[in-house]
Formats: structure tokens, C-alpha cells, sequence
């Protein structure tokens, strides 16, 4: 996947289309991914056991991560990131636009 835990990244469709926040985790197997502040539904929940509170509850769904672009850091701007190698053989991603390693 493109993307990973901690990336800033912005919603490209939907309706919380343009939206920017920070992704709290990723399920790779599902493609999907969970993002800070976007996607949010409220849930009705029960108290099981006594003194535990009830009530409606505000939480992120999953959006799948086709729906997600990075941001870059330094450029501010969504990119898809690119992959290369440095002199020590190490993998790294790169801003598309501004080429600055993330």
C-alpha cells in the first residue's frame, strides 16, 4: 500500500472529499485505512456491565485506501509517492512533484 500509520493525507472522493488528517492505522489485507477527523459515524452503545456508559458515540470508519492521497511535507501538496533507491541500497519514498524524501 501507498500509504501508512502517521502519513497526512487527503480524501479525493466522497463525501468527505478535500479533507486532510492523519491516518491512526491500516489494514492492508482489506486495502482500507482509518483517518483522524474524516469519515466519522455515530454508533448507539449499550452499557453491558454496571457503572460502564451508555450513549452515542462518535468513531472513524475504514475508507479504502485507493480514496487516500499523501501529502508531502515540504511542497504541501497530494502526491502519489515514488520509490528509490539511495547509495546505500536503502528504499525510500519521494515526493513526485518537489523530490524531497518523506
Amino acid at each position: 500500500m501507498h500509504i501508512k500509520t502517521n502519513d497526512m493525507v487527503v480524501v479525493l472522493s466522497g463525501r468527505d472529499k478535500g479533507k486532510q488528517g492523519k491516518v491512526m492505522s491500516v489494514d492492508s489485507k482489506a486495502g482500507k485505512a482509518i483517518v483522524e477527523g474524516v469519515s466519522i459515524a455515530k454508533r448507539h452503545k449499550k452499557p453491558r456491565k454496571q457503572g460502564e456508559p451508555g450513549g452515542i458515540i462518535t468513531m472513524e470508519t475504514p475508507l479504502y485506501a485507493s480514496k487516500l492521497m499523501r501529502v508531502c511535507p515540504k511542497c504541501n501538496k497530494p502526491t502519489k509517492p515514488a520509490h528509490s533507491i539511495d547509495s546505500e541500497g536503502i528504499k525510500t519514498r519521494v515526493c513526485k512533484k518537489c523530490g524531497a524524501k518523506i
